[in-house]
């Protein structure tokens, strides 16, 4: 294959699959930023679980993060995508109607995405927690602040510097694992690939160009997380 005929292929209008690796790239991105901050809002209530005295819901959310990070992404995926199918039409029969609704692709990939998001972010937030020195709590307390002052004045923010670069590594993990999405065909750039190079019997390079926009993401991420980490650590000593 010439570079004249490459440059068809990716070209962008009625002749080209440029725009529509873009449009998949787009999804992409949307659906690893919803994911990120459902995942975020649930690791913290997670964390918040691991770090309880009350053993019920410590036990509870370790069987939750045992479970995910010992099942695979993939089967994840798929069990909230065909599970939230069973349950809306369990609820909807128990309701006497008949329906034959389905749960929308993008909004099962985010559920699935975030509750793997989550388990990880949990550890993580978890770590942070435990990180903050002590006497900079007890000094905050001693001042007259209260539990949810000394939390959003003083702990928070310090979670946030300790947790801000695994938290990074894994959004550049769940960036990559969009690409489950295509399993459940949701139109992110991996299943736009994988249609383009099956119609076109040319899978080489629609599959390097996508690697090429995964790249391209990961990289602006990674200089966004740069940018962060150097926010958080104003002020501190390096």
């Amino acid at each position: 294959m010439n570079n004249e005929s490459v440059f068809s292929l990716l070209a962008f209008g009625d002749t080209g699959w440029g725009d529509d690796l873009l449009a998949g790239a787009w999804i992409t991105v949307q659906l690893a930023a919803v994911s990120l901050v459902c995942g975020l809002a649930l690791g913290l209530l997670l964390a918040g679980g691991r770090l309880s005295p009350w053993r019920p819901l410590n036990w509870l959310t370790n069987t939750y993060i045992i479970f995910i990070r010992g099942t695979p992404e993939f089967l994840v995926l798929l069990l909230v995508f065909f599970g939230l199918d069973l349950v809306v039409q369990q609820i909807a029969a128990g309701l006497g109607i008949q329906s034959s609704f389905e749960v929308p692709k993008f909004a099962a990939a985010v559920a699935g995405l975030s509750l793997i998001f989550s388990a990880y972010a949990s550890e993580v937030f978890r770590g942070a927690y435990l990180a903050v020195p002590t006497g900079q709590i007890e000094a905050a307390t001693a001042t007259g602040m209260s539990a949810g002052q000394v939390f959003w004045r003083v702990r928070l923010p310090q979670m946030w510097r300790f947790a801000l670069p695994g938290l990074a590594n894994l959004w550049m993990v769940l960036l990559k694992d969009t690409s489950l999405a295509a399993v459940i065909a949701l139109d992110e750039l991996l299943r736009q690939a994988k249609v383009a190079s099956e119609s076109t019997l040319q899978p080489l390079v629609f599959y390097l160009a996508a690697g090429a926009i995964y790249l391209v993401l990961t990289a602006v991420s990674d200089i966004a997380r740069h940018r962060l980490e150097l926010g958080a650590r104003r002020g501190y000593a390096r």
